[in-house]
């Protein structure tokens, strides 16, 4: 790009903020990726796990096998979608908190398996992972994949969810597969767990095994708590907040993670069903 195309407060506002600017895309992601789930009343914290298989699947094709980026995106998306249709024939008889302590184990058992594979890095995890992510790819990726759930939630698959959300044993009297579509979430919201997982480590140059435990699957669950999934903008809306806020509350310091929680305790007291918490409304 010319550089007066470039002006200078730009490139100092991205070195200064890029970071963050990409996180809360990937963030966004994240978000719709654990709405792919909760859109059909299954509380699942496999996300993280997810996560961490889609960035080491990247970030071993890139460093040891120089894969093209779009390729790495790809099998990043594929080798979480095949766990999860792998995981997800006896987990899916699971639902509630069940289903959510079942896919926390997931996510510990990878975890593990990381600090323990030499290959991967081990503990220390693998860095120098080359930076190919920025904004245009993150952001376009994400505008995608947004408009392909808005599209959805107004379609017949949308109804389907919504169903299965409200009453699953009406939703199977009306006729509606309920295992088949909570397969499809399921194997979805894998994909896009691992999608975000390869963007992050293809801009931030370094995963860990830390990077996709316990708190990871929780604050991905908090995006969808503040948005809220009556629409697949509330849980962009609530990774945009609460990835941007930190940053928002650093002149407090030490005070600033307190109200960060306050904020998020204050939301689910007074709007239960999220900042966004309005139905779509269909035409048709």
């Amino acid at each position: 790009m010319p550089a007066w195309l470039t002006p200078a407060w730009l490139d100092d506002f991205l070195w200064a903020y890029g970071s963050l600017i990409y996180g809360i895309g990937v963030n966004a992601i994240l978000g719709l990726s654990i709405y792919a789930v909760l859109a059909l009343g299954q509380l699942s914290l496999g996300q993280a796990a997810f996560m961490g298989m889609g960035a080491y699947a990247s970030a071993v094709l890139t460093l040891k096998f120089g894969v093209s980026f779009p390729l790495v995106l790809a099998a990043s998306m594929a080798v979480p979608a095949a766990a999860a249709l792998v995981i997800g024939v006896p987990t899916l008889r699971l639902t509630g908190i069940y289903l959510a302590i079942a896919t926390i184990g997931i996510g510990e058992v990878m975890r593990i398996v990381y600090i323990d594979t030499p290959y991967l890095g081990g503990a220390l995890g693998l860095s120098g992972i080359p930076q190919k992510a920025d904004g245009p790819v993150i952001f376009g990726l994400l505008a995608v994949i947004l408009l392909g759930f808005a599209s959805a939630t107004r379609s017949k698959i949308g109804r389907a969810f919504e169903a299965i959300r409200e009453d699953e044993s009406a939703a199977r009297v009306m006729g509606i597969n309920v295992g088949a579509y909570k397969m499809a979430a399921l194997i979805l919201s894998a994909a896009l767990a691992g999608l975000a997982g390869a963007l992050n480590a293809h801009f931030s140059s370094f995963i860990g095994p830390e990077d996709y435990g316990f708190e990871t699957a929780v604050t991905i669950l908090s995006y969808a708590v503040l948005g809220g999934v009556t629409t697949p903008v509330g849980p962009v809306l609530g990774a945009v907040i609460l990835s941007a806020l930190p940053e928002v509350l650093r002149p407090l310091h030490d005070f600033r993670l307190v109200f960060n929680g306050l904020i998020i305790v204050l939301i689910v007291i007074f709007m239960p069903r999220g900042i966004a918490g309005f139905r779509v409304r269909r035409t048709g």
